[in-house]
């Protein structure tokens, strides 16, 4: 294992990581002409709910602007369309249009197939447990967030200051 230089840095091998992974799927979700962040999108709609910008550009991991671009062509193409929030009449919401959802359902297989091609290269057991570990890091993170945004220290900074 690198113990010097960018090979030492946490968040340069997550970087490195997220890029070739994105590779892969982005290969996988052109053939039916999205982008991955498009793709991102569409999944985080298909739970139908509808979701405001605000709630999708933190799901998607998308900047406003970025993501107001992003709903703007897939509403061209009717694949997500917007309309009131169920639950608040007064807010717009996002939803996943049929055509949306046919697309998303044809995208599904390649990117199962991207997934399948990592656990060939990397094992089931040691993908779902690196899913498991970054799940577990983003939200130890995030607590650390919302902690120090509360002013007040987290297990992971209290814990390093008696280590």
């Amino acid at each position: 294992m690198a113990t010097t230089g960018l090979g030492s840095s946490l968040a340069y091998l997550l970087s490195r990581a997220e890029r070739s992974v994105n590779r892969g799927l982005a290969a996988a979700v052109t053939a039916e002409g999205v982008t991955v962040e498009q793709w991102r999108i569409l999944r985080a709609l298909a739970d139908g709910r509808g979701h405001s910008m605000g709630d999708l550009a933190e799901a998607v991991l998308m900047p406003h602007p970025t993501l107001t671009k992003a709903i703007d062509r897939l509403i061209d193409r009717s694949l997500v369309y917007r309309g009131h929030d169920p639950a608040d009449r007064r807010r717009v919401a996002v939803f996943l249009a049929d055509r949306g959802a046919e697309l998303l359902g044809r995208v599904e297989g390649g990117v199962n197939d991207h997934h399948r091609l990592i656990e060939a290269a990397y094992g089931t057991e040691r993908t779902e447990r690196l899913m498991r570990d970054l799940e577990g890091l983003v939200g130890a993170l995030e607590e650390e967030d919302r902690s120090a945004r509360a002013g007040r220290a987290g297990p992971a900074v209290r814990e390093a200051a008696q280590g």
